[in-house]
């Protein structure tokens, strides 16, 4: 995972999820223990008013039942128990328990003993003690309540801790997803104004970003300014180079011509210096299609390109009896050097007008990846074997006609510097070879 973005999402939401777990499961341990702690308190006063009722009643059952006025202890199996044993066996309890006795899983000690366990009507928790009463008797004092309230409200505080959880958990990740794309807004910024400040041929300014970017925003301008310097000397290393080698070459091309003015066959010769021309344009082309697809980021507009092309070729004398058609299905724009585009619609147009009969036609398609163009004419074509033949540096199919067999080799590197591609196949329109480019966006 690349993105520095989803990185701080999900490592966030990571976060947060385990914090506000643990966070919840602490609150609810805390609540639990404090709705026990009532609980038990309740217990203790039960407790405390059949300790006093016991004292002032002479054990007796309906003076207890006087002076504990609890509705809850009079109803059968209502939740609410207290049950008394003393000397002799005695046992008192309360109409609730209706004939039951409380099972304590221990014998009463003289400090309270809290129990959990079966009841009459499902689970109870109880408080039982021995204690001493005024006239000396010694008492096993029990109370006991149905644990469905204590549940119910610990149900209850779970489910709005939950909820207030859950909001706060939402609203803490919505919150750290603005937050972070308000940090991150500044490097997106930084890409986009490399883009256009190259564009510009200007430098960024490290001021308009925050603090901690700003260095980096001044070592990007570092580099931007070496780019643009080595992209420079290697254009003008290749016009040099252009230059210094199409001298000599343009001297030879003369002398040759006046040998054989003079009746000398030097027909092998001048073929040679044209792959020798042709070579060097390659690779000329091929340096400065690479400078250029490194540092473009100007935008060509296809279809501008195309219509220039075709009334170039219509003006032409030696073409005059083949006809162009042209098929522009909108506005196109693409990521590549004007000059580098009308090079290799050249170096197609010428090969498709050489070979064609009468008709050679071009259409240009608006794709998701950028644009293609499909050349097609109406020539013997090539078959499937020799197409690979037909790309290769210098493969010429038929040497009885004039060339040097590497327009379409120089096309493929051109296209391929930018990212495209160019592929050969059979016309179903007009039956030739169709030539089809496919143009980055």
């Amino acid at each position: 995972m690349r993105s520095l973005r989803q990185r701080a999402i999900i490592g966030g939401t990571i976060w947060a999820a385990l914090t506000i777990t643990i966070g919840g499961l602490a609150l609810i341990s805390l609540f639990d223990n404090l709705t026990l702690r009532r609980f038990d308190e309740d217990l203790r006063d039960r407790q405390f008013q059949i300790i006093v009722a016991l004292n002032h009643s002479g054990a007796d059952l309906d003076a207890i039942n006087q002076f504990v006025n609890n509705p809850a202890y009079s109803r059968p199996f209502s939740g609410s128990y207290w049950q008394a044993t003393g000397p002799e066996e005695i046992l008192l309890s309360s109409r609730s328990l209706f004939g039951a006795t409380l099972a304590i899983p221990t014998r009463p000690a003289t400090t309270p003993v809290y129990w959990e366990g079966p009841g009459p009507a499902g689970n109870i928790r109880g408080l039982a003690q021995q204690i001493s009463l005024e006239d000396g008797s010694v008492w096993s004092v029990a109370v006991a309540q149905s644990l469905t309230p204590l549940e119910a409200d610990r149900s209850q505080v779970r489910r709005g801790l939950i909820a207030t959880f859950a909001l706060v958990g939402v609203l803490g990740i919505a919150g750290s997803i603005l937050q972070i794309a308000t940090v991150v807004r500044p490097l997106t910024k930084l890409r986009e104004d490399i883009s256009n400040r190259w564009d510009a041929d200007a430098d960024l300014e490290p001021q308009a970003y925050p603090e901690e970017v700003a260095p980096l925003v001044s070592d990007m301008n570092m580099l931007l300014r070496r780019n643009r310097e080595m992209i420079s000397r290697a254009r003008r290393g290749a016009a040099d180079m252009a230059h210094a080698l199409k001298t000599p070459s343009a001297v030879l091309r003369n002398e040759l011509l006046t040998f054989q003015q003079r009746g000398e066959n030097v027909a092998q010769a001048q073929e040679a210096l044209s792959k020798i021309d042709a070579q060097i344009t390659r690779s000329l082309a091929r340096i400065r299609a690479g400078n250029s697809a490194s540092g473009i980021h100007a935008r060509t507009n296809v279809a501008q390109a195309v219509e220039r092309m075709a009334r170039l070729f219509n003006a032409m004398p030696e073409f005059s009896a083949k006809a162009l058609t042209t098929r522009l299905n909108g506005e196109t724009a693409i990521r590549m050097d004007p000059h580098d585009l009308e090079e290799i619609l050249g170096n197609v147009l010428e090969n498709a007008f050489k070979w064609a009969r009468k008709r050679v036609t071009l259409e240009l398609v608006r794709t998701e990846t950028g644009a293609k163009i499909e050349i097609s004419d109406d020539g013997p074509g090539i078959s499937e074997e020799n197409r690979r033949e037909a790309l290769r540096s210098g493969g010429r199919l038929d040497a009885s006609t004039p060339g040097t067999g590497l327009g379409l080799a120089i096309s493929v590197d051109l296209l391929q510097a930018y990212g495209g591609d160019l592929d050969l196949g059979v016309s179903e329109e007009l039956g030739g070879l169709k030539v089809t480019l496919y143009l980055p966006a």
